[in-house]
């Protein structure tokens, strides 16, 4: 008798036990999110047209940094697209990798229908970037953050450093085919033809009278401005990635700063043919990329595979 009931005794504990354990165990509901897709230059196109303002991952203004991530990333696209467009692979990268990242449309004018970004006047842009920093530092509690800019985006956030008292805000920064310099007539007119054979907009760069195009233009006003002072401001580690098959940010050789960790794909990567444009979507442009925002070696080397448009 006695040891039939310290066989069901054994039982209900047994019985309790496994349902406390069922309790505390993590449920599926409660497993991490499934990571994010990288995105395609299909991707990007249909995104510049539907998704223009918005992109999965990206300013979530509830993320707080980790103390593996502190820097939240702030994205700054090119001339002619918009964030939705322009970082379909580099956020999702980011956000699965535990990074809080940001981004805003900038240089919006009437000619840009909601999705031509970077045809307003530099300044102007400058001016907008400085207040998304204070806004993305509000938000996350951060006290600087890193940034990643194409072309026009590259040129921003510097004249920002430079100009705008940025460099106490920003750790690090990384430009892809940046016109920190300027870059010549003939790049920005091949601009547009660019963007046409990717199939995302057609437009004249010699037809439109806009500001943005014309502030990167070598020896512009703006360009005259920010070089008044020759000097590189100390503070944040700099990185600027150019590949020698560009057409645009030209002369590539140009978008080197005093003072950087200045890197040409192609003494890399000899084969990898990747233009401007399409820089973006490159493998080892988007490597280098994630190995400045984690602070890794300036020896790093790229995997050479998966490489860029070469437009």
């Amino acid at each position: 008798m006695k040891t039939s009931i310290r066989r069901r005794l054994a039982a209900c504990a047994l019985t309790v036990g496994l349902a406390a354990g069922a309790t505390l165990a993590p449920s599926s509901a409660s497993a991490a999110p499934a990571p994010l897709p990288e995105g395609t230059l299909a991707t990007a196109i249909a995104n510049f047209v539907l998704s223009p303002d918005r992109l999965a991952g990206v300013n979530d203004w509830t993320c707080r940094p980790s103390a593996a991530h502190p820097q939240p990333v702030i994205l700054q696209h090119a001339t002619f697209v918009n964030l939705g467009s322009n970082f379909v692979k580099l956020a999702p990268r980011l956000k699965n990798a535990g990074y809080c990242v940001f981004a805003e449309n900038y240089g919006m004018t009437l000619l840009s229908a909601g999705r031509i970004g970077g045809l307003g006047r530099v300044e102007t842009s400058v001016a907008a970037f400085g207040r998304f920093v204070d806004r993305v530092r509000a938000a996350t509690g951060a006290a600087k953050v890193d940034v990643v800019g194409h072309s026009q985006g590259g040129l921003t956030p510097f004249a920002y450093i430079k100009l705008g008292g940025g460099a106490s805000k920003i750790d690090d920064y990384v430009s892809w085919g940046g016109t920190q310099h300027g870059t010549t007539l003939n790049g920005l007119a091949s601009l547009g033809k660019a963007f046409g054979v990717l199939g995302v907009v057609e437009i004249g760069a010699g037809l439109l009278q806009a500001p943005g195009l014309t502030d990167q233009a070598v020896g512009s006003a703006f360009q005259d401005k920010l070089w008044a002072n020759p000097s590189v401001p100390k503070g944040p580690d700099y990185l600027t990635i150019a590949t020698n098959r560009d057409t645009v940010s030209t002369p590539y050789t140009n978008q080197a700063l005093a003072g950087a960790q200045n890197v040409v794909i192609q003494d890399l990567c000899p084969a990898d043919t990747v233009g401007h444009v399409g820089m973006f979507l490159d493998e080892p442009t988007l490597q280098l990329t994630m190995n400045a925002l984690a602070d890794g070696p300036e020896s790093f080397r790229p995997r050479c595979e998966g490489y860029g448009p070469a437009v």
